[in-house]
């Protein structure tokens, strides 16, 4: 592993698999659809039992995880949620966590419907603001949680300083990486305990499969949570393990697209007399801009926008044609969503208005389909004939 991370980060991602089956040579690593495998005797084992506690292809797969974060243990679930349900399971009753409050409405539901049930006890923070993340530590506080870029906002939030609080309060600094992945942006070389990401979306890509994953610092850290990943079971199978193998190996080609892509259809959104504003960090007015450029490799796929009103965008999403009115994000395929009542629904109207995530704002995955074609589908939708 550390003669690999010599190599540069295209070079790690496509070589995934690569040669580690070496009975049969095979370029593509198999699939192992075991449940169970058998055991050489009594008190051996071929290094595999049941495949919930692992499974060869799905430790392929987890290795990757962890090689391209420059991480020590890659964990790999069902789905991002179940990713993120398995790393709450790690704090008790009368813990205290600080969470982004511009953050998917899923993270929300869980942590406010389902663990705050169990005396976990959240706060909700502008994390692009570092002394307010300070100034809500208390004695409970046991971990932050980030997302950054935030989800649908966009706000950047500085994972250097977030990580010198961290250490100083010896709170575990877990980050949301699903919008950038570790081929922009890498929080554990900025001082994060714990990577989440919805493998769903740009680690996946094709909109063809569900997963999550965790990648921690430590490989104490690691084994903790997969006692927890074990004991409670939600895996990802080995056919969606090879999938996202499969779609790692492209993920730097695909970002870079994404990347252009989104610049240019950001810029032209800016410009458009139905858009009231654009929440990109790649625009130089961005508040978050120059962080931006010091900790990432690009600047992503995602931008939210704000049209007149709520009937315009309703219309705007009826007419697309290109682009598809779909959830999630991060796919090659083009997508918009209404964030109010889809992805965030489950945060509290009165926090929606509070943080603007309104009936006017969009959200929108640019994926790698030639970028003039998405602006004309953007074109059409936004104009005001019938």
């Amino acid at each position: 592993m550390d003669s690999l991370r010599q190599q540069n980060f295209e070079t790690r991602a496509v070589q995934i698999g690569v040669g580690r089956d070496e009975k049969t040579g095979a370029v593509s690593f198999p699939i192992h659809p075991s449940a169970t495998f058998r055991h050489p005797g009594v008190g051996e084992s071929t290094g595999f039992d049941y495949t919930r506690s692992g499974n060869p292809t799905r430790q392929i797969l987890e290795e990757a995880l962890a090689d391209l974060e420059n991480g020590a243990r890659g964990l790999a679930f069902s789905s991002g949620m179940a990713a993120l349900t398995t790393l709450f399971l790690h704090f008790s009753a009368g813990d205290h966590l600080i969470v982004s409050e511009d953050l998917y409405g899923g993270t929300y539901r869980v942590l406010d419907q389902i663990f705050g049930k169990f005396g976990l006890g959240v706060t909700y923070a502008d994390t692009t603001d570092t002394t307010a993340v300070a100034a809500a530590v208390t004695d409970r506080t046991r971990a932050l949680l980030v997302e950054t870029p935030g989800n649908p906002l966009l706000g950047v939030a500085d994972l250097e300083a977030l990580g010198a609080i961290c250490r100083k309060r010896n709170l575990l600094f877990i980050v949301d990486n699903t919008f950038l992945t570790p081929a922009l942006q890498r929080p554990l070389e900025w001082g994060a305990d714990i990577v989440v990401h919805s493998a769903t979306k740009y680690l996946g890509g094709h909109n063809d499969l569900c997963a999550g994953a965790l990648v921690t610092r430590t490989p104490e850290l690691g084994e903790r949570l997969y006692f927890l990943q074990n004991s409670t079971g939600a895996v990802l199978p080995p056919q969606e393990c090879w999938l996202l193998m499969r779609s790692l190996k492209t993920l730097h080609l695909r970002l870079e697209r994404h990347c252009t892509n989104a610049l240019k259809v950001a810029r032209w959104l800016r410009k458009h007399p139905a858009v009231n504003s654009v929440y990109y960090p790649g625009l130089e007015d961005h508040p978050g801009h120059e962080l931006s450029k010091k900790q990432t490799f690009g600047f992503g796929g995602m931008i939210s926008f704000r049209v007149r009103d709520a009937e315009t965008a309703r219309r705007v999403l009826k007419r697309l044609e290109l682009i598809s009115f779909a959830e999630s994000l991060g796919g090659v395929e083009s997508l918009m969503t209404l964030p109010s009542v889809q992805t965030h629904a489950d945060i509290p109207e009165a926090e929606r208005k509070r943080l603007g995530i309104c009936d006017s704002l969009l959200r929108l995955s640019v994926g790698i389909e030639n970028s003039e074609d998405v602006i004309a589908d953007l074109e059409q939708a936004l104009s005001t004939g019938d």
